[in-house]
């Protein structure tokens, strides 16, 4: 797992595409629809040549609508958002919470695609993509969604940042056994692309992983605290305990190893070397000191002293 994933498993974080790749990826997905309703009419024009005239036309219209509006639909909701055009382009429809799309969803972009791709020759697809911010067509706005590339350019790794000065070494006792590595990746993306992210997108993924994370170590979430500052703490301490764990044994010192080591076992058939004994002198004994008589203690309300 390479990217910000959220629980629906849909990378967030990634950049909205623009109107030259979302064009290229509707050309090859028209290409593909005009041979197969190509094909498909040829078909059906020999299987009704033995029909009148009103049932061919009945045919041919819902042909045409089924391969226009019909079979969009069912691609993109079968395919979560990615169309053979977008998966060619590295693209992919998602919701704009992050979450991969659904049947109305695509019935949305597929009925709105009618008017602005095929009616206007793309002409409104074009422009309301240009003026929007991420690069969403009429479609995209009314339907809830967004196209976004799944294919970037590698970056360097980002650095966590630190949490706030007044939440360090706040979480020293929380137990991290039980968080599972998958979840620590998901944290660490989204602090490294918190800034890439919309601030709405971004403040729910940070309490939903904040509830996970307080689901796995089992302790209250604490009052007070945003997410995202929770998060970044508790990141903080584990790198640091990871510290402390990498350097310990280096703490004991280069000569902590030759202490433990054990005596080498004598040859067998020899006598085995007993080192001499050095002789103590007997410490001198000494004095005897009269002790003096002790009084017996008066009776009274406070203690004596210890």
């Amino acid at each position: 797992m390479s990217d910000l994933v959220t629980g629906d498993a849909v990378v967030l974080g990634l950049r909205p595409a623009r109107l030259p790749s979302r064009g290229l990826a509707i050309l090859l997905d028209l290409a593909v629809y005009v041979t197969g309703y190509v094909l498909i009419s040829v078909g059906l024009t020999v299987a009704t040549a033995s029909l009148d005239l009103a049932a061919q036309a009945a045919v041919a219209v819902a042909t045409f609508l089924l391969f226009l509006v019909g079979v969009p639909i069912a691609v993109e909701t079968l395919s979560h958002g990615r169309s053979l055009g977008k998966l060619a382009c590295g693209l992919r429809v998602v919701r704009d919470d992050g979450g991969p799309i659904r049947f109305r969803h695509a019935l949305v972009r597929g009925s709105m695609g009618v008017v602005e791709l095929i009616l206007t020759f793309g002409s409104i697809a074009c422009i309301a993509s240009l003026v929007s911010a991420r690069g969403r067509r009429l479609g995209d706005v009314f339907a809830g969604t967004l196209v976004v590339r799944e294919r970037v350019p590698g970056t360097r790794v980002m650095p966590v940042p630190p949490p706030p000065p007044w939440l360090a070494g706040r979480f020293t006792g929380l137990d991290l056994s039980a968080v599972p590595d998958g979840l620590w990746l998901a944290i660490r993306q989204y602090l490294t692309r918190r800034e890439q992210l919309d601030p709405q997108v971004g403040a729910a993924m940070a309490v939903r992983l904040a509830d996970d994370l307080v689901a796995r170590t089992g302790a209250p979430p604490p009052a007070g605290v945003p997410a995202a500052a929770f998060l970044m703490a508790v990141v903080h301490e584990r790198q640091t305990r990871d510290a402390a764990r990498a350097f310990r044994p280096a703490a004991a010192g280069p000569g902590a190893g030759f202490a433990s080591a054990p005596a080498p076992a004598p040859m067998p058939g020899t006598m085995p070397v007993v080192a001499p004994i050095p002789y103590v002198a007997p410490a001198p004994a000494a004095p005897v000191v009269p002790v003096p008589p002790v009084e017996a203690p008066r009776a009274g309300g406070f203690a004596p002293p210890a």
